[in-house]
């Protein structure tokens, strides 16, 4: 292995468990988070030469992934599978036991936030810390702290009501 597959290896490692995390809360769908998590890793791969070190590795990756998701949404919005993917995570959610009921009616949740939202929400829920959080969401780390409070309430209000359905 030469010294670029080397890194790259070591990348992956570290990151791909919270880009699969971002891109299933952006999807829904275990077999397209993990389309996506490719395709992420591919551009990674791709554009590694290029990176300057100006951010956190960890910071470029995540930048990569939500565009590729953000990407994969519109295409899904224009090709109209919006409701196939709604029948498919609410067949999945039946396969699951209850705790694994509760992450996935969580993760539907996620879904039903707005993109930044989703995108944040994501990042805490991987352990990031504020200050990587708000350089890769573009605001402050102040106005963070109020926006993650936010997203939490609302959060509760949908989880709750999809518990009740």
């Amino acid at each position: 292995m030469n010294q670029k597959d080397i890194l790259f290896k070591d990348i992956f490692d570290k990151n791909s468990k919270k880009i699969f995390h971002l891109c299933y809360g952006y999807t829904g769908d275990k077999d397209s988070a993990n389309d996506l998590l490719q395709e992420t890793f591919l551009k990674v791969w791709q554009n590694l030469d290029k990176f300057r070190n100006k951010s956190l590795i960890s910071t470029w990756i995540y930048r990569i992934a939500v565009n590729t998701c953000l990407t994969y949404l519109r295409s899904e919005k224009r090709q109209a599978k919006d409701e196939l993917t709604e029948n498919i995570i609410e067949n999945k959610i039946e396969e699951y036991s209850e705790k694994n009921e509760q992450i996935a009616l969580l993760y539907k949740s996620i879904s039903k936030l707005e993109e930044n939202d989703r995108l944040i929400i994501t990042m805490v829920l991987d352990e990031l810390p504020y200050n990587e959080i708000a350089e890769i969401s573009g605001i402050s780390e102040g106005n963070l702290r109020v926006k993650i409070h936010r997203i939490k309430q609302k959060l509760t209000e949908l989880y709750n009501q999809h518990a009740r359905i």
